[in-house]
Formats: structure tokens, C-alpha cells, sequence
């Protein structure tokens, strides 16, 4: 989830921060982590789960927005429309007349040969492996689970360097004590009281390598994600987030690890007309629709 507005690490609360949750996520002192805190976005005069929504558009409006898509898809079938027909239309690049591969196109190449833990494993050593390593370490990072002293110690262990892991995870522990858990709603143990859901779900948007070479690298990822408690009576409701999570990779135990990572805010869309769902439908829409392993 993200940082929230009240953001910043436990001995330096003022400096700015996010977590993947909405809750918190952390930002040690080092640059290695670092520590937000929760937030609560609390809508503006209308119930939290209710189903208020904004003013309807006018009939005008909806009729230059849906011929705005229309436009849209038409160029877009345009812009990706192949040759169809033995012309000239192709690349040049030897691929059988089909275009030529965007820069920010998916390689279609598998991105893991295992999990452990629940974390994709098994990263290939190219810029391709290492963009799908860090793409499914911010999920990680971001996860409910890393709120959990029981899971948080294998999530640590799967994704960060070596050298670093005993300090980082003190320093997550330090950052998810007791005392914040508490402002999340949430035991010693991480989970939500009787009959509400903690959500901490991240989903990586896209990714950029910014550097690399054979043994390291650093990648941008764009999220989303859906962070807070649903339940009757939360006083943290779901909400959504967009952010930009950089990670320092480095190749060791033949897979990529993190070495450091920073987060900020955005690249954020404008915020869709959509209808506030009611507390029970988010907890199973937690519940019923699985993950995915994301690949570059």
C-alpha cells in the first residue's frame, strides 16, 4: 500500500514516506526501508460503504466521452493492425512482417522457475528478470503479511540481500510495533478484529530499469493498490492508491535481491465515477480473486 499523508519513519516521523498498505510501509533510517504511517481517507460527507456517488453526467458529456473511446479504440486497432495482407507493412527486423516490439512491451518470456514462501524465485539474470524480480518484490513489500511478525521474517529473508536481512529486520519489526498495529485496528499478530478484513493489496502497473548491468540493477515500479479495514465499525476504510516504488537490485544466490529501495507518490489517473462498494463486498473480493505472478 502507499505512505499515507502522516507518513515518516519511526525516529524521523516529519520526512516523507509511503507504505504499500495505507498503512505503513517501511523506510529504515539507511535507505534500506523506512516507515509510514496509516491513512485514512475519510470521504466527505456521505457514508464510508455507502453506495453515494458523484453527480451524473449530462447527456452531452457522455456522449463526447464515449466518442472519445471510440476514437481511441479505433487508433489503437489502427497503430497495432499487422500487415493482413503479404504487404510491406512489417518492421524490417526480421520478425515476419510483424511490428517491431515497443520498448515498454511485455518480453512474453516466463518470468519465474519457482516460489518459495509464496514469493516468485528463480529470476533470469537479464534486464527482463530483474524488472519481474522487483515488480513482484513490491507486492511482497506492500502485502498484509508484512505486517505479521510470523511472515514478515520469511518475506525478508526471500527478498532482501543477505548482508542486510538481520538489520532490516529489526528495523521492520521496530517499525511494525505494538503500538502501530493498534492505529491500524490490528492484534500483536497482525490480523483485523472479529468480522473486519485488513486489505493490503498491491498491483504493479508497469515497470522501468533506470540502470543496469550484470550484477545490478535498479528498476521504477508503477502501482496501485486497495489499502485498509473493511468491516462495520472500521475506522480505516479501503481505499485506493497510486505510487512509484524504486528498488536497487543486486544479483547474489542466483536470483535477483534487494538492496535498498525509496518510494513516492503517483503518477496518479484522475479518479473514475465509480460507485463506492459496501464493506463485506471488498473483504470478498480480497478473498475470492487471487494474485498474480507478475513478469516484464
Amino acid at each position: 500500500m502507499s505512505l499515507g499523508d502522516e507518513r515518516g519513519r519511526p525516529e524521523d516521523g516529519d520526512r516523507g514516506g509511503r507504505s504499500g498498505h495505507g498503512d505503513g510501509f517501511a523506510h529504515p533510517d539507511d535507505g534500506y526501508g523506512g516507515t509510514g504511517q496509516t491513512r485514512t481517507r475519510l470521504p466527505e460527507g456521505r457514508d464510508v460503504y455507502g453506495g453515494a456517488r458523484r453527480p451524473a453526467r449530462s447527456s452531452r458529456s457522455l456522449v463526447t466521452v464515449v466518442g472519445v473511446v471510440v476514437l481511441l479504440i479505433a487508433a489503437i486497432a489502427f497503430a497495432n493492425r499487422g500487415d493482413g495482407g503479404g504487404g510491406d507493412g512489417g518492421s524490417g527486423d526480421g520478425n515476419g512482417g510483424k511490428p517491431g516490439a515497443a520498448p515498454t512491451a511485455a518480453s512474453g518470456q516466463n518470468p519465474v522457475t519457482g516460489k518459495q514462501g509464496g514469493i516468485p524465485t528463480g529470476y533470469g539474470r537479464d534486464r527482463e528478470g530483474a524488472q519481474s524480480a522487483a515488480a513482484n518484490y513490491a507486492v511482497a513489500l506492500v502485502s498484509a503479511d508484512i505486517l505479521k511478525p510470523d511472515r514478515r521474517s520469511g518475506i525478508v529473508g526471500q527478498v532482501f540481500f543477505a548482508d542486510k536481512r538481520p538489520e532490516l529486520e529489526a528495523k521492520f519489526d521496530k517499525a511494525y510495533s505494538r503500538e502501530f498495529l493498534d492505529k491500524l485496528g490490528l492484534d500483536k499478530n497482525g490480523n483485523a478484529a472479529k468480522g473486519q478484513t485488513y486489505i493490503s493489496r498491491t498491483a504493479p502497473v508497469g515497470t522501468k530499469a533506470t540502470a543496469y548491468s550484470d550484477s545490478t540493477a535498479t528498476v521504477e515500479v508503477w502501482c496501485t493498490g486497495v489499502f485498509g479495514t473493511a468491516g462495520e465499525g472500521s475506522t480505516n476504510p479501503v481505499t485506493s492508491d497510486w505510487f512509484t516504488l524504486t528498488l536497487k537490485l543486486r544479483w547474489a544466490e542466483d536470483d535477483w535481491k534487494v538492496e535498498s529501495f525509496s518510494q513516492e507518490e503517483g503518477p496518479a489517473p484522475v479518479n473514475g465515477d465509480n460507485q463506492v462498494s459496501p464493506a463485506d463486498e471488498m473483504a470478498q473480493a480480497v478473498e475470492q480473486y487471487g494474485g498474480f505472478t507478475y513478469a516484464r
